[in-house]
């Protein structure tokens, strides 16, 4: 495991989603990490039971908002080598691939999933 240090560029992924940022505090076993860009949008839903529609909560997933931060598992953070994308945009690209993956599922849960994933799209971008 690579050991970072405060300012180091990094990926992270935080219970489904997956971020781009910058390491702001170490701590024993994990990493402070602020949000710049999002890789890859949540999932949605129960955590503990993905992709199960039969659950008692069907979760809408955010993602972390920029300049959010997160703990981090240290096994879960990667070093960044490319520019970090603009939060807005990287936001938009995360959600289209994510659609497009869901537009290409035919299961309750991913229809439950694009109603929330549409949802979240009109307030990340009102």
């Amino acid at each position: 495991m690579s050991e970072f240090k405060v300012g180091d560029k990094v990926t992270g992924i935080y219970k489904t989603g997956k971020y781009a940022g910058e390491i702001t505090d170490i701590r024993p076993e994990h990493y402070l990490v602020r949000v710049l860009a999002v890789l890859k949008h949540p999932m949605q839903g129960d955590l503990h039971n993905p992709k199960d529609i039969e659950v008692g909560i069907f979760h809408e997933r955010r993602a972390l908002a920029f300049r959010e931060q997160a703990n981090i598992p240290k096994k879960m953070v990667k070093p960044y080598e490319s520019e970090i994308p603009d939060y807005q945009t990287s936001l938009k690209t995360a959600i289209v691939h994510f659609k497009e993956a869901l537009q290409n599922d035919d299961s309750q849960w991913a229809a439950q999933s694009l109603k929330n994933i549409e949802t979240l799209e009109k307030d990340y971008f009102k």
